[in-house]
């Protein structure tokens, strides 16, 4: 039904509805790429933001060498939809799911992460036993604490274990510098970030003088990606969620050379007082906790409250025209976590619906 669509104005659609300006996102992810080439490093976006293959294909096309995800599941969807080079950034672990990433070899060309011996060996005994070798690195830790190897002495011992196991083929190391993405000061940001960094980069040169492959060195997100891409010995970068742009990236990372490209439609639907509007899009179709939506085209107009189903805002002089039945649109405050609470994508040119991507990875949770 949505495919009928195609060539209505935006206004025209139901609401709430969420949508992609084409041509920004096109020029977000052009500039992710230049940026990554200009720096001498590999571009594998990070899918979370989307989970939708063809847009994983339009990065490729742009420069990206494939992309990276967080679940066998969604690495199974990226590689249905034709993309082989697919990096799974996270501990993969159970029979299950092992079997899935042997099978998954014969479809796509996988890179598994790991942080202990007891996750690597197991798959690797069920790859040796269906005849597949996947990629395997290290996840180090860089000092957010959540998952990751001691750098060091702890990552090298992995490093060297893991190259004897048949089954699976060591390729290198990734760490993520998350914990450093808010921090206000850009010359701290940029010192703290290539400490980090430097610990990743260092273990890579151990692995590499003890005669191991340490052909992948991987880290980058969207709010540190500028920083992270210029760090001497860094292969690649993961940054993915700038294709969207939202307000946690530029207003907390301090990110302003990308612009806003995802965004909810929504409609009027009471006006309780002159300055205040309700909207009928809350925070089932938008997530609000890491940075509000900002109201675009009424820069009066601020979101005050998201409940279940509604947008609460608060209007200035400027914005208290409006009526029951206007459309609004709100650019999402944070992409990631509003993706997933929809089917499909809108995109629009011009104001005109060209496409609807169908969001295959939303709820790919295996």
């Amino acid at each position: 039904m949505s495919q009928s669509l195609i060539g209505t104005n935006k206004y025209e659609l139901d609401t709430p509805l969420l949508c992609i300006d084409l041509d920004r996102m096109e020029a977000n992810i052009r500039l992710m790429a230049e940026t990554c080439k200009a720096n001498g490093v590999q571009w594998r976006p990070h899918e979370k933001c989307h989970k939708t293959p063809a847009i994983a294909l339009m990065e490729i096309a742009a420069g990206a060498i494939g992309v990276t995800c967080a679940k066998v599941s969604e690495a199974e969807v990226m590689a249905a939809g034709g993309v082989r080079d697919i990096l799974i950034a996270n501990m993969v672990v159970g029979q299950r799911k092992w079997e899935r990433v042997a099978a998954l070899c014969r479809h796509a060309d996988p890179i598994i992460t790991c942080d202990h011996y007891a996750q690597v060996e197991p798959l690797a005994a069920v790859c040796r036993q269906r005849g597949v070798a996947p990629r395997v690195i290290i996840e180090v830790n860089l000092g957010l604490d959540r998952v990751g190897v001691r750098p060091g002495r702890d990552t090298l011992e992995l490093a060297q274990a893991i190259d004897q196991l048949k089954g699976v083929r060591f390729a290198g190391i990734m760490g993520y510098e998350g914990h450093l993405l808010r921090i206000a000061d850009q010359e701290e940001k940029t010192q703290k970030i290539s400490s980090a960094i430097g610990l990743l980069t260092g273990c890579a040169d151990a692995i590499r003088q003890a005669g191991l492959n340490c052909d992948i060195v991987s880290a980058g997100g969207t709010g540190s990606y500028q920083i992270t891409a210029k760090c001497p010995g860094i292969k690649e970068l993961q940054a993915g969620g700038g294709i969207f742009m939202d307000p946690f990236y530029r207003n907390d990372c301090q990110v302003t050379d990308l612009e806003y490209a995802l965004t909810v439609l929504a409609t009027v639907v009471s006006r309780p007082t002159l300055e205040r509007a309700v909207l009928d899009a809350g925070r089932k179709t938008m997530y609000p906790d890491l940075a509000l939506p900002v109201v675009v085209g009424y820069p009066d107009a601020k979101v005050k409250r998201l409940s279940a189903e509604h947008c609460e805002l608060d209007l200035g002089p400027r914005s208290q025209d409006l009526k029951i039945g206007d459309k609004i649109e709100l650019v999402v405050g944070y992409g990631d976590f509003t993706t997933v609470l929809h089917d499909e994508f809108h995109g629009f040119r011009d104001n005109r619906l060209e496409v609807v991507w169908p969001i295959l990875g939303r709820g790919k949770l295996t």
